[in-house]
């Protein structure tokens, strides 16, 4: 039997319009989908009717072990003969492990692709109003795990550089670990005064955005009852989120809309219910035939 492909797909930050079009075109076509908990069901309505769905939703406290069980499913598949999508939250190279499934595909012969996704690290601050880089006030900006905790012995992250870095920083999965961070931050040399937004579930209609400093962000954040998934933006460019804001003040924003119209008449009223905002629900209860 002829093995199959696998192509490693960045599904973007969670709005479906971000997936790109070599994405989206690849999803119809596959055969399995190996999908992750950060791809919105919108993105997957994208596959044919008779691809078979697999849901890996690896929680961020799930044990390592489960990470053998995707490469497992991956190369399985692909031994099968089967076209399979593997179909990752953000992009597949920034923090999202895509180079050690690759790995375990090299391992087996399997034949693989990659095609890049948009990472959170710049579409949940965009949709915020914030730039990641601003002229004359950040000309650079690092992106950087929270899930390391930085008060432990063997960091593998510079946070005393990072502290004197007058770039921007944007941590991802680090909502958790903020307070520690925080304070690595402050006691490496940050003002504490410096600007700080941050973003839970970016791009989504359910995005929320809270605005602080370094002192302050923890106990906005708490009063919000932020939870991840969260990116939080460190630096001067983190204070133009009020000036620049424009996602979140669409006139459905933040609404969930039901519709329960037949999945082929769904999609026009769900686009424009996207553009003003809205959370479409589809729930299809009528089927239109011949």
């Amino acid at each position: 039997m002829t093995k199959g492909k696998v192509y490693l797909i960045g599904a973007g930050p969670g709005d479906p319009g971000l997936l790109t079009l070599k994405g989206a075109d690849l999803l119809s076509k596959a055969d399995v989908i190996v999908y992750d908990r950060l791809v919105s069901p919108e993105t997957i309505r994208l596959a044919s009717p008779s691809a078979q769905l697999v849901f890996m939703g690896k929680e961020p406290e799930a044990p390592g072990v489960f990470q053998e069980e995707i490469n497992k499913a991956l190369v399985e598949a692909a031994e099968a003969g089967k076209m399979v999508v593997r179909l990752k939250g953000g992009d597949p190279f920034v923090f999202g492990r895509g180079s050690e499934e690759l790995l375990a595909l090299k391992d087996k012969g399997i034949l693989f692709e990659v095609v890049p996704g948009i990472t959170s690290a710049i579409a949940a601050p965009a949709y915020a109003g914030v730039p990641v880089t601003h002229r004359g006030i950040a000309a650079g900006f690092t992106v950087v795990t929270g899930s390391e905790d930085p008060e432990k012995l063997n960091t593998e992250l510079d946070w005393p550089a990072l502290a004197k870095n007058p770039g921007t920083l944007v941590v991802l999965m680090g909502w958790r670990s903020l307070p520690s961070i925080v304070r690595s931050l402050i006691a490496n040399g940050k003002s504490p005064k410096t600007p700080v937004t941050a973003i839970q579930w970016g791009t989504l209609p359910r995005q929320k955005t809270v605005t602080g400093t370094l002192e302050t962000i923890i106990e906005r954040g708490t009063a919000a009852c932020i939870s991840s998934p969260v990116v939080t933006v460190i630096g001067k460019t983190a204070e133009m989120h009020g000036a620049l804001r424009w996602f979140d003040t669409s006139p459905l924003f933040g609404k969930n809309v039901l519709v329960p119209r037949s999945r082929n008449q769904a999609g026009i009223l769900s686009s424009l219910l996207r553009e003003h905002g809205a959370n479409a629900i589809e729930l299809p209860l009528i089927e239109v035939l011949p």
